[in-house]
């Protein structure tokens, strides 16, 4: 099982503060360090910060770091039209030096879309298909070749399918809690499917749903099982209980719900995840101000700082 840290940005984080995780993620030796994709705070956070742009902040940390993966847990298909996307997760894939991932998804938050003048049409599940389509159509036409595309909301003549990325496939994730739909499109498409928030006793079915998904398609190549789950942990119950009110959640209901607690209550949830297949954790954290709560995770989960 790997782990890898996951930002909200939008709650209110500027780029430096960005940078400064992802930094501390890197040297303690998390897998990756990835961020949502949104443009609008929901419920509390700092007003007085604006958003940053997902692939804009990404391309200037893949400059910033070294060796960490990037990516989007995850981008909309609302956001950008799918050629674009595509240019410009390759860009930023180049910039890294091979480390980008892209996560894709139908978006959700409605308010949003009213506050930036995005539109939000209601049949969005078709949207993801034709674009996971697209962008991973674009990345695998071998040099020299074009790429053309006709769909129902989509349409490529000709594209010269350029720039291509650095790594040889860039991993895309595709996420989701539906039983049917969701299966098919990672079975289809993705390196990765995740479970965002899930409801524990729902991520064994949801898993094999993703394996009769696959073997309909008859897929070979593996598909990595992930969750994100909020993260809140402390050496000692009142560092817990703090760290807690900082985000503004209950103890018991992180209990409940997250990677949450002590060191051995984090180890008993994480050898559950392991159990119902789980082979990758994103752990949200939600102060980014905090970067011991990190220290902290990392010793919790058994990461172990890069050379």
């Amino acid at each position: 099982m790997d782990f890898r840290i996951f930002t909200e940005p939008q709650q209110g984080a500027s780029y430096d503060e960005l940078l400064a995780i992802a930094l501390r993620a890197e040297q303690l030796g998390f897998d990756g360090f990835f961020r949502s994709d949104h443009y609008l705070r929901m419920g509390d956070g700092d007003p007085g910060y604006g958003p940053t742009d997902a692939w804009t902040s990404l391309a200037g940390l893949a400059r910033d770091t070294q060796s960490i993966r990037l990516g989007t847990l995850v981008s909309s298909v609302t956001y950008r039209l799918p050629g674009i996307l595509a240019v410009q997760v390759a860009n930023v894939d180049a910039m890294s030096g091979g480390r980008i991932e892209l996560g894709l998804g139908t978006g959700w938050f409605e308010d949003e879309h009213r506050a930036f003048g995005i539109p939000f049409p209601e049949r969005r599940f078709d949207l993801l298909e034709e674009q996971l389509a697209i962008v991973t159509g674009l990345w695998e036409t071998p040099a020299g070749a074009r790429f053309s595309y006709a769909g129902d909301h989509y349409a490529l003549d000709d594209s010269p399918a350029l720039p291509k990325p650095v790594q040889a496939r860039i991993p895309v994730i595709v996420g989701g809690l539906g039983a049917k739909r969701t299966p098919r499109l990672a079975a289809e498409f993705a390196d990765e499917h995740n479970l965002s928030f899930p409801a524990f006793d729902r991520i064994r079915p949801l898993f094999s749903a993703l394996d009769e998904a696959i073997e309909r398609a008859e897929r070979t190549r593996p598909v990595v099982r992930s969750v994100a789950l909020v993260a809140c942990v402390g050496d000692d119950e009142a560092t817990f209980a703090r760290r807690a009110a900082s985000i503004g959640r209950e103890p018991a209901e992180l209990r409940e719900h997250g990677i949450a607690g002590s060191r051995a209550e984090v180890e008993d949830r994480l050898g559950a995840l392991e159990a119902d297949g789980v082979e990758r954790v994103y752990l949200q954290t939600l102060d980014m101000t905090d970067l011991e709560h990190i220290d902290e995770i990392a010793s919790f989960t058994g990461v172990r700082a890069t050379d």
